[in-house]
């Protein structure tokens, strides 16, 4: 069986082999290191150790940089802080900073032995949890992943991947693709799954109020600050942060945030001290970056900070394959919500949802499908579908890359309409012989005249 690794970081040398000597005699494997750097150095093997004995004080790089950095780069090793009598303030913020346990100088064997197992013990426990949240992930499958487009598989491996570094991710996307939804993928991936997921949406508060909602303030700030307030950057400590819609946030913000993102500290409205903060930043918009960096509203370093992974959600009427799995899937979460007789969507309700463009994407959809569950009338939601707004027919650009499924989309379309206008020329506009002929339903067929605004041509008056 293999040796569980321990990385012994300590400048004193005489610390480094009494802790060789014992963690050798407790059946573990020892590798040492004299410095902050040289540990640093050692953790892109692939030897990783399984804990870190970390001291506070050396010369270099200080034991709490050190620290930072661990957690950052490998979160999910546990580090034991090795501190001297009168450091208890800073142990206090070692442990604040993600470190396991810490271990008082001068030690016995037993208090050695306790306190590697504790934090084995509590890294067990940790993969425990995250293997277990990721089963039930599993099987409470967020709805807008079931998916059997290529393309949204292909984006769901990429949320995957990254989700276990410390990576900055832009999530692109229009409105109600389920950019947030894809976030919160990504952190239930991590190794900060068991920490808290925050959502700050930029575009809900003025610009004075954000800043106060992210980074918090101190009591007497300003008028009505009786108390501190911890801000969503503190409470995401350990965990993640979403910043929904950050193309929304003031040049003055932006560079405040741009300062969290480089240094991982801040200052709370109304105090001199700061603040440090490990929280994994993602971010959304469903502008363009590009354009609002090249108009000046958005700042060109944060950009580059925040687009180290970026993840361009495609809207739902670039993948029509996903229309019927997610309106089932949305059908089946709320007719056991509210009880619903509903057992299926009917096939010309269907139909109409296959050939809707869905400007307002999944979370159009989702309404749709949840309006029905509640008010079971095909005809009535037919009706309801064919008053919702359209998005525009595409125009077919090759220079500009018109996607090839919305050019095949606008080229049904149209050919469905020539059809219509067509057979009912042919039958005097006789709807339901219309109807019959092309092999739709009446209601269907009276739908897509209201969709299209076509009506009937008056006879031509014959001369006189």
């Amino acid at each position: 069986m293999e040796r569980p690794v321990v990385l012994v970081v300590d400048d004193d040398d005489s610390t480094r082999q009494r802790l060789s000597v014992l963690l050798a005699g407790l059946g573990y494997e020892v590798t040492l290191a004299a410095s902050g750097e040289e540990a640093l150095s050692r953790l892109p093997s692939d030897h990783r150790p399984a804990v870190i004995m970390l001291d506070l004080v050396m010369p270099g790089l200080g034991g709490l940089e050190v620290l930072d950095r661990i957690r950052s780069s490998h979160p999910s090793i546990p580090v034991v802080i090795l501190s001297a009598v009168g450091q208890i303030k800073t142990v206090v913020d070692a442990i604040k900073r993600g470190a396991s346990d810490y271990l008082g100088k001068p030690f016995e064997e037993a208090e050695l032995a306790l306190t590697l197992e504790g934090a084995l013990e509590k890294q067990r426990l940790r993969n425990e949890v995250r293997q277990l949240r990721r089963r039930l992930d599993r099987a409470s499958e967020p709805v807008e992943f079931v998916s059997s487009s290529p393309r949204m598989q292909r984006l769901r491996q990429t949320a995957e991947q990254v989700a276990d570094t410390d990576a900055p991710v832009l999530i692109l996307g229009e409105t109600g693709v389920g950019k947030e939804m894809l976030a919160l993928h990504v952190h239930r991936h991590s190794a900060r799954a068991a920490r808290a997921f925050v959502k700050v949406n930029c575009a809900a508060l003025p610009h004075d109020l954000l800043e106060s909602e992210l980074f918090g303030y101190e009591r007497g700030a300003f008028s009505g600050a009786v108390r501190d307030k911890p801000g969503k950057f503190e409470l995401a400590h350990g965990g993640t942060i979403l910043l929904d819609e950050i193309a929304e946030m003031s040049t003055h913000l932006q560079a405040k945030l741009l300062h969290v993102l480089q240094d991982g500290e801040y200052s709370r409205l109304g105090s001199q001290r700061a603040t440090r903060v490990d929280a994994r930043v993602l971010a959304s918009t469903n502008r363009s970056l590009d354009k609002a960096v090249a108009e000046g509203s958005f700042r060109q370093d944060l950009y580059f900070r925040i687009n180290v992974i970026r993840i361009e959600v495609p809207p739902l009427r670039e993948r029509p394959e996903d229309i019927p799995l997610l309106a089932n899937a949305f059908l089946r979460r709320y007719v056991e919500r509210y009880g619903s007789s509903v057992r299926e969507i009917p096939p010309e309700l269907m139909e109409a949802l296959l050939r809707h463009d869905w400007p307002g994407n999944v979370r159009e959809l989702e309404n749709v499908v949840r309006r029905f569950a509640i008010l079971p009338d095909p005809e009535a939601a037919l009706a309801e579908l064919s008053r919702l707004p359209t998005a525009p027919s595409p125009k077919v650009d090759p220079a500009r890359g018109t996607p090839l499924k919305a050019i095949s989309a606008s080229a049904v379309e149209r050919a469905e309409l020539e059809a219509v206008r067509r057979v009912l020329a042919e039958t005097g506009w006789n709807r339901r012989e219309a109807a019959r002929r092309l092999k739709i339903s009446y209601k269907t067929l009276l739908n897509r005249l209201k969709k299209w605004r076509l009506e009937e041509e008056p006879a031509p008056r014959p001369d006189r």
